[in-house]
């Protein structure tokens, strides 16, 4: 995901696509929001990085947003430094104006479309996008699947003594790691650090080791460490700290990883399927915390179990690279027909607006 600070908005959920799309920036420091409208192949991806790359030349920090599908594609840039975005407004992160004319404002990258070479096209266009659509509805029948089996064995294992446990370990840490500030209580920026994509499970944790030098590895298997992160993160906000949450993006209603970038800290969710790949300031072993009668009892199921999840997730990641070819199919057929001179001068008339904002900061 090209090594950049990067998160997600975006993921693929067993309720289907789930969006936090609207905490883009924090509120109320929004200044210049472009939506981009526009179909396969209209360049959106490439306007946004030709944006994101002056904006870093001139000295401001980007936030990479990729897509959930297709971690190579970007679906929005944020500037906070500038209270400034640009995100594809199209299906299925829908976006519409709040403070139209004021903040954000639409660019319609259609019209850049060469409509009379395209209407020959009209066949295979709707076979590719019919084909599409089709992979994303059994990528969401084995998602369900999959999340079924993962909230069983989560049901299973967990326990009043294993939250006591986490939540005894959370106070030491605190006691360690938070210092008053005095300050009014941290603001809370969501952000998706996983997906489940065409490539598979990531994560990333690239953007972790960027942001937080110190990270607590959370060895946790069966989606234990939701509790305990919400503690740590209600802790940190009250001591005047701003958090990022990043839910899971197979159970967005959980927590699974905590960053407090202004202290340096994270907490790490790390699994058997993605296991964290650096050098850990200090694991807290969750799995250990199990009853381990529980364990033994259910040994036999819980391998079952673990083994069904991981065949039922790749016959969705299957899906999902499915998905992929077809939407590639669509930008082949599209590709040709698209001004991308008028989608570049654009792309420059954007940047150059931005870059304004921060002339009238200084």
């Amino acid at each position: 995901m090209d090594g950049k600070v990067s998160f997600f908005l975006g993921a693929n959920t067993p309720g289907g696509f789930y969006s936090l799309y609207d905490g883009m920036l924090p509120p109320g420091k929004a200044r210049r929001v472009f939506l981009l409208k526009g179909g396969a192949g209209c360049g959106k991806s490439s306007l946004m990085r030709r944006v994101a790359a002056a904006l870093e030349e001139a000295g401001h920090e980007v936030e990479y947003i990729f897509c959930s599908g297709d971690p190579d594609s970007l679906d929005a840039i944020v500037c906070e430094d500038l209270g400034a975005a640009v995100a594809d407004a199209t299906a299925p992160h829908v976006m519409e104006p709040q403070l139209p004319g004021v903040v954000e404002s639409y660019i319609d990258l259609g019209r850049f479309y060469d409509h009379a070479a395209l209407a020959p096209l009209r066949e295979e266009i709707a076979a590719a996008t019919e084909g599409y659509q089709s992979c994303y509805k059994r990528v969401y029948r084995c998602l369900t699947a999959a999340g079924q089996l993962m909230e069983d064995d989560r049901a299973l294992v967990s326990s009043p003594a294993l939250e006591a446990k986490a939540l005894k370990r959370a106070k030491g840490i605190l006691s360690r790691e938070v210092k008053r500030t005095g300050r009014a209580p941290g603001q809370v920026k969501r952000r998706f650090l996983g997906a489940v994509t065409c490539k598979g499970m990531l994560c990333g944790f690239d953007t972790v080791q960027a942001l937080c030098p110190r990270v607590y590895e959370l060895a946790d298997s069966y989606g234990l460490a939701a509790g305990m992160l919400d503690f740590l993160a209600g802790a940190f906000r009250s001591a005047g700290y701003d958090v990022t949450l990043c839910p899971s993006p197979l159970f967005p209603e959980r927590t699974e990883h905590l960053l407090v970038p202004e202290l340096g800290v994270a907490f790490v969710t790390s699994t058997p399927a993605l296991p964290y790949p650096g050098r850990a300031y200090r694991r807290v072993r969750l799995d250990a915390m199990i009853d381990g009668e529980t364990l033994r009892r259910y040994k036999a199921r819980l391998k079952f179990s673990r083994k069904v999840t991981a065949a039922i997730l790749s016959e969705g990641i299957d899906a999902l690279a499915l998905a992929k070819a077809r939407h590639d199919e669509l930008e082949r057929l599209y590709n040709p027909h698209v001004d991308f001179d008028g989608v570049y001068q654009q792309a420059q008339a954007v940047a150059e607006e931005l870059l304004a904002l921060g002339s009238s900061q200084g």
